[in-house]
């Protein structure tokens, strides 16, 4: 009990004491759901801001005089983002951002694996939303220097990645394989609405005080950090309940009438703690590691590319202001959010998760094509398209680093090592991040030269994604034929 909370304590002390294991069980999973949940979506609702910021900073007004006004604040000429390659320059804020926290998230895993994660993730969020903040801090105290936005996203970006290898190992341990798919495709509804709620908070204040368009959303994930740090029970065992994941869990039956049991089941789940975890070579030995690894990095960088930049995208070719640029674009996370449960039901019903992503990826590839010549035609078609681009976009994404991710940290070839799935998460996920933050940096001077430029890039770096998953497509449809003949054979 020392790495439980003193809350969670005195909850098990007064109210736990006589409900059977498969009842507790069942009510601290599902609040471990809820409250990752809430904790990643904190995460991405503080990483959204800059995307809707960017709109009123991505104004070169040099050649404009007297500077444009707009209620009364000169936006277009807010140092250092009021050049020519004002683009450009946010482009690199971003990957300021990107690049730490893809570098930061290799050592995240590692470090995760080795440290509680209720203090791992707590003291990762009260930090993120102080990062958070400090960048909203630089139109309060009129900072013109761009050292400063780079400096506060690469905070950012260091101890936002606490939250990723953190939440889905946290998760993972209180969830086995059964219907995985669907758990955390549903789960996986937070990054969407997270973005969500991040771009309608920030959107609210862009037009008058971009400040808050980071401060809110900073208090905000420190304060579920404060929650986080007095509620979190990451792992089973810490309150005598198995792990789902770990080789003793079959031999681990007790309920609360047989004391004897329950001791014996103490005992054997707390040396899950003796279990040492994985480095980053053995990681990377577990099959499929590397594909899905590669193929996240260009399913990412699309992805986030859409997150940075598509409202900005949608400023330059609607009619639309910062704020409902800004709105506009949430209609692409509602496609998320169907895209991420999708792709899980799809993968939990097949058993084929390459195949699933695969089959997304090529019907994203036109989709985005169609998006960008037909979205200005009107409102309407704008809102469907973006919607679908959102399904197949990020379907291949979510499966990738939620179920899949879970999957492969907790494969076979571990022999029932519960101590694996930050470090797997890490690696790919980390690959991934490389993938997002290169996007956004490319994005910037290629959509000052043509928008057109961005969604070819876009559009090739789906089909290098499909590409980078044949073998594993190829394994999958093969074992599927081969279970049925075997059906086919046993009817005769």
């Amino acid at each position: 009990m020392n790495k439980v909370p003193p809350t969670i304590q005195a909850i098990e002390a007064s109210c736990c004491v006589t409900v059977p294991n498969k009842k507790k069980n069942r009510i601290y999973s599902t609040w471990m759901w809820v409250l990752t949940f809430l904790t990643y979506c904190s995460y991405h609702m503080s990483r959204k801001p800059i995307s809707v910021v960017k709109n009123v900073l991505n104004q070169n007004c040099s050649n404009m005089t007297p500077p444009v006004e707009t209620n009364n604040t000169h936006w277009c000429d807010w140092a250092p983002f009021d050049t020519e390659d004002s683009a450009t320059l946010l482009g690199t804020v971003d990957s300021a951002f990107l690049f730490t926290y893809a570098a930061a998230m290799f050592i995240s895993g590692f470090v995760a694996e080795r440290m509680d994660l209720r203090l791992f993730l707590s003291v990762g969020m009260i930090l993120s939303g102080c990062f958070c903040a400090m960048f909203g801090l630089g139109y309060s105290f009129k900072i013109h220097m761009l050292w400063y936005y780079i400096l506060a996203q690469i905070l950012s970006g260091f101890v936002s990645a606490t939250g990723w290898p953190g939440v889905v190992t946290a998760l993972g341990n209180w969830f086995g394989k059964s219907k995985r798919g669907l758990i955390f495709g549903i789960w996986n509804i937070h990054t969407s609405l997270g973005n969500i709620v991040g771009t309608l908070i920030a959107a609210s204040f862009v037009t008058y005080n971009w400040a808050l368009s980071f401060i809110v959303p900073g208090i905000i994930i420190a304060s579920l950090g404060i929650i986080v740090f007095f509620f979190m029970v990451p792992e089973p065992s810490y309150i005598g309940l198995p792990n789902p994941n770990a080789k003793i869990m079959d031999e681990i039956q007790t309920s609360y009438v047989d004391k004897d049991k329950e001791v014996e089941a103490r005992q054997r789940t707390e040396r899950l703690d003796e279990e040492k975890a994985i480095g980053f070579l053995q990681a990377l030995f577990i099959p499929g590691v590397v594909e899905f690894s590669l193929c996240l990095f260009f399913a990412k960088l699309v992805s986030y590319t859409f997150l940075y930049w598509l409202p900005n995208y949608i400023y330059h070719s609607t009619t639309f202001d910062a704020e409902g640029s800004a709105n506009m674009s949430t209609f692409f996370d509602v496609g998320a959010m169907i895209g991420g449960v999708l792709a899980g039901i799809i993968s939990d019903y097949s058993g084929m998760s390459a195949t699933t992503c695969t089959v997304l990826l090529i019907f994203a590839i036109p989709m985005m094509f169609i998006y960008q010549a037909y979205s200005y035609v009107s409102l309407g078609l704008n809102t469907f398209l973006l919607i679908v681009v959102g399904i197949l976009v990020n379907g291949p994404y979510s499966l990738i680093t939620t179920a899949v991710s879970a999957d492969l940290g907790t494969h076979e070839s571990l022999q029932g090592n519960a101590k694996a799935l930050a470090t797997v998460t890490s690696v790919i996920d980390g690959t991934g991040s490389i993938g997002a933050a290169v996007g956004p940096l490319i994005a910037g001077p290629l959509s000052a030269a043509n928008w057109n430029y961005v969604f070819y890039m876009l559009m090739v770096s789906d089909v290098i994604a499909m590409l980078l998953l044949t073998r594993l497509v190829v394994r999958e449809v093969k074992g599927r034929l081969q279970q049925y003949r075997q059906r086919s054979h046993s009817r005769f």
